[in-house]
């Protein structure tokens, strides 16, 4: 598998310029591969190849000397972002799901990215302090923990508060354990942000909303400066540097939920919820987005494969209606938090999250092949033995047992 390692560049500013200088280089070509593209296909009706593409780009760089300050293959892969764009956009179109994202033209710094591709030749690591660019020279990065594996490519981007670098490895993982003994499900919601098929809850961290007033007041501020000037650049990084806090503070609470996941359990079933449909809800989507649960998934995904665990995603739809125990249907709303089966030989009363947890952490064992099944039926007899006879004493007690963390809304 393939791993990114980000770390922070300390360019001169001779180098910085320099930077900045490939960055614009780029960007023109970029504009420019796009352009004939789409003036070959209005001529020919058929898509111009990234072959002819390299084929002009050689001539343009007589042409054009300018070209020449930029690593060859750095212009190379520019071509080749032209083209994984007009892939996708095909793709899109074929499946007709939803706009279609014809590319567009990079514009300012909408292009803030350039990347080495072969290590060695255009990019090698000195040491611990320095990174050679080529046509750049050694920049001083500061590498706070080694590169593990093959060191494939480089990705210099600029951002707000200054350059970093992403040097993606490929590294060996473990074959992968089928371990069914300490299996979990995971539901995804806003209240809490993550509950577990054990019961266990996490509460969502807000990092969007503890920023949100003071972010508000920075642009503010830059909205009332004149466009282009000192004064707006400064408050502009002042904006970016804000964005990138709320960031950077909900990739370290994801990296480590993701991670004390990984390291508690051996069989991870996730939730495959459609984002794209739930923030349609103009009422949920601020708190959709800052929870990050498509981020969350993907960490716990790429960590339980480093450490040859199993992580399965099966189809969700419907695991809030369903009941983990008996599969009854029992129709919710969103108001309503406790599932409460209507089948009478079941009667199992749960948190409505814990019940989708329990339903996902069921169909994924199920599709993970007989020792997954056989292994739902041992959890099943467990969970019957412990939440089951639970719900048959909540029945004469009127709701309170100790599995009940809230009672349930009139």
């Amino acid at each position: 598998m393939l791993k990114t390692f980000k770390y922070r560049l300390y360019p001169t500013p001779q180098q910085e310029k320099k930077m900045t200088s490939i960055l614009d280089s780029c960007r023109i070509l970029y504009n420019s591969a796009l352009i004939d593209r789409q003036r070959h296909y209005q001529r020919t009706g058929r898509e111009l190849t990234l072959t002819r593409q390299e084929s002009q780009l050689l001539k343009d760089k007589v042409n054009y000397p300018i070209l020449n300050t930029v690593h060859s293959q750095v212009l190379q892969d520019v071509l080749f972002r032209v083209k994984k764009a007009y892939s996708n956009f095909f793709r899109r179109v074929k499946e007709k799901n939803g706009k279609h994202g014809y590319p567009r033209f990079k514009f300012g710094k909408r292009y803030d990215s350039f990347t080495y591709p072969q290590y060695g030749y255009a990019f090698k690591i000195v040491n611990r302090k320095t990174l050679f660019l080529s046509k750049i020279g050694d920049v001083p990065i500061r590498m706070h923990r080694p590169v593990n594996g093959t060191i494939k490519t480089c990705v210099v981007k600029r951002i707000s508060d200054g350059w970093y670098a992403s040097i993606s490895a490929e590294i060996n993982t473990p074959a992968v354990v089928t371990d069914v003994s300490r299996p979990v499900g995971i539901d995804v919601g806003l209240t809490p942000l993550v509950t577990l098929s054990d019961g266990k809850t996490v509460e969502h961290p807000h990092c969007f909303k503890k920023m949100e007033k003071k972010l508000a007041r920075a642009q503010r501020l830059l909205s009332r400066k004149v466009k282009g000037s000192k004064n707006y650049k400064k408050q502009q990084m002042k904006v970016g540097i804000i964005h990138k806090k709320i960031s950077d503070s909900r990739n370290d609470f994801l990296h480590k939920l993701s991670r004390s996941v990984v390291d508690t359990f051996t069989f991870i079933a996730g939730d495959s919820i459609k984002i794209t449909n739930l923030v349609k809800n103009n009422h949920l989507s601020k708190g959709i987005y800052d929870a990050g649960w498509s981020k969350m998934l993907n960490y716990i995904a790429y960590k339980a494969e480093e450490a040859g665990k199993r992580y399965v995603e099966p189809p969700t739809a419907g695991s809030t209606q369903e009941c983990c125990l008996c599969g009854t249907q029992a129709h919710k709303d969103l108001s309503d938090r406790m599932h409460i089966c209507s089948n009478i030989m079941c009667g199992l009363i749960l948190p409505r999250d814990r019940n989708s947890a329990l339903v996902a952490l069921k169909r994924a064992l199920n599709t993970a092949g007989t020792a997954g099944i056989n292994a739902w039926g041992d959890l099943a007899s467990t969970l019957r033995a412990r939440i089951g006879m639970q719900a048959e004493s909540l029945n004469q007690e009127k709701y309170s047992g100790c599995i009940i963390t809230e009672k349930p809304r009139p």
